[in-house]
């Protein structure tokens, strides 16, 4: 008889995780110690008691992935919470700049955003372990396609509705705020729609992957066809215009284009995206103050006049490149530069405060860690075998690829600025909250790849995999 070959389980690679995680709380540790010998000459006595409290924070997130998503990739959390432990060093150090100036004015010291921001890290792993525990199988989601819609489109149309008092911050009508409490619903409107762009274009995508007339050797979409395109398009021209939010219009358009060149496979609908976009981009240069203000400071921003101007100026911007500048290859140091002379250093600059302290080696580090989470979601999008997933997990990938990118090329000066916040690094609650759940739907995503097959919950049912079936008497 011949021996029967022993069942071997795979490698869930959870211990690598923990291994990950001490080490990224490790290097926050080091780096908030770092700065506080440069702000006091002394080790805050707080370093131990800020060192623990992350890493019980970032354990429980490892616990519920163990339980969770046993066989999700090890490298996402990790990763996540290195960003996320420097960007809470880097808000603190720019506390310390802000209070330190204060005092030299003789005024009251304003009020600190780093706690306010580990509060909110509190929360983003809270909902990233209700995430996990809730939404047991991403398919679920799909369920959902119409309803995200619908939740997505009335998140984004409040902003516009409230008074300007309740919705506008900096010019850009994005916010919701009553009293001390301010919320940015895009952010969660931007997980509704890449839930339902995935699940509207796994049914369609037969539909849309048909050819119409060849053109120049390119294969372009039928006329019929173009609905969905042009109606993103219009959204989001519609953002633009009513909301003057610039990074949201191109961060929605942007994710919507991807998702439907993966579902489709076909470059024309890329072309077609891309100029759609132009033809937007010239649109609202020649007709919305807003951006064109912002095209001017792109193309000009050492020009004494619209360096100067009041709103819609260059010195932000200018600012910060002359602290890229000064940081050099390794930085000033922490807590040894000059950041709090960008405004708004630590939301829509924060990549340029961490260049003149860590310089453009500390940059090109925070880039890797970025480009591992997305070249991991891209990989659990490759590894899944049902379509949804395939597109969620991209949709998610890319846009949280694209959000960094547009945020690091306006502050390098690549692309005009938008006022998108940088990831897990930046200071703000709504955005912070946000990129958790992501993390948490892309741990889910990549589970579903990597777990075997004889350990795979069942797929949905028709019946459960349709929003709602209408039928003609």
């Amino acid at each position: 008889m011949s021996a029967v070959a022993p069942t071997v389980a795979p490698d869930r690679r959870r211990g690598t995780e923990l291994a990950l995680l001490v080490f990224g709380v490790g290097l926050t540790v080091v780096a908030y110690a770092n700065v506080g010998l440069a702000h006091d000459q002394q080790i805050p006595a707080s370093t131990l008691a800020y060192g623990l409290g992350l890493g019980v924070l970032f354990l429980a997130a490892h616990l519920a992935v163990r339980r969770l998503a046993p066989y999700a990739d090890p490298i996402l959390l990790p990763a996540a919470a290195a960003l996320n432990g420097l960007g809470l060093v880097l808000i603190r150090r720019l506390d310390l700049a802000a209070a330190d100036r204060a005092h030299a004015l003789g005024n009251h010291p304003p009020a600190a955003a780093a706690p306010l921001q580990l509060e909110w890290t509190v929360i983003g792993i809270a909902l990233f372990v209700a995430v996990l525990f809730v939404i047991r199988d991403h398919r679920r989601l799909e369920v959902y396609t119409y309803t995200a819609m619908v939740v997505a489109l009335l998140l984004l149309a409040i902003p516009a509705v409230l008074p300007a008092s309740h919705s506008e911050v900096n010019g850009a009508r994005i916010w919701i705020r009553f009293g001390g409490f301010s919320f940015q619903p895009g952010e969660v409107a931007k997980l509704a729609l890449i839930v339902f762009f995935a699940g509207y274009l796994v049914r369609k995508r037969e539909l849309l992957a048909l050819a119409g007339r060849r053109v120049i050797g390119i294969d372009l979409p039928r006329a019929r066809d173009l609905g969905p395109i042009l109606l993103a398009w219009a959204v989001s021209l519609l953002i633009l215009v009513r909301e003057h939010d610039l990074g949201s219009s191109l961060l929605f358009f942007g994710i919507f284009l991807v998702i439907l060149y993966v579902a489709t496979q076909r470059s024309s609908w890329l072309i077609l995206g891309i100029g759609l976009f132009l033809l937007g981009a010239v649109f609202a240069y020649f007709t919305i103050g807003h951006v064109h203000d912002r095209f001017d400071a792109w193309l000009h921003p050492f020009d004494k006049d619209i360096y100067e101007r009041t709103f819609g100026g260059s010195y932000q911007l200018a600012q910060g490149l002359f602290g890229l500048a000064t940081g050099g290859i390794f930085g000033t140091g922490l807590g040894q530069g000059r950041p709090n002379l960008v405004p708004f250093a630590n939301t829509d600059f924060i990549m340029a405060s961490l260049g003149e302290e860590l310089g453009l080696a500390g940059v090109m580090a925070t880039l890797t860690l970025y480009l591992l989470i997305v070249a991991r979601g891209i990989r659990a999008a490759i590894g899944t075998k049902d379509a949804f997933g395939k597109l969620l997990a991209a949709g998610l990938a890319f846009g949280l690829a694209l959000q960094v990118f547009v945020q690091v090329g306006g502050v390098t000066r690549l692309i005009p600025l938008t006022g998108l916040t940088l990831p897990f690094l930046s200071y703000g609650g709504s955005s912070l909250v946000s990129n958790w759940v992501v993390l948490a739907l892309l741990l889910r995503v990549s589970d579903a790849a990597r777990r075997p097959a004889d350990d795979r919950p069942r797929p949905p049912t028709p019946e459960e995999a349709t929003t709602m079936v209408v039928r003609r008497s």
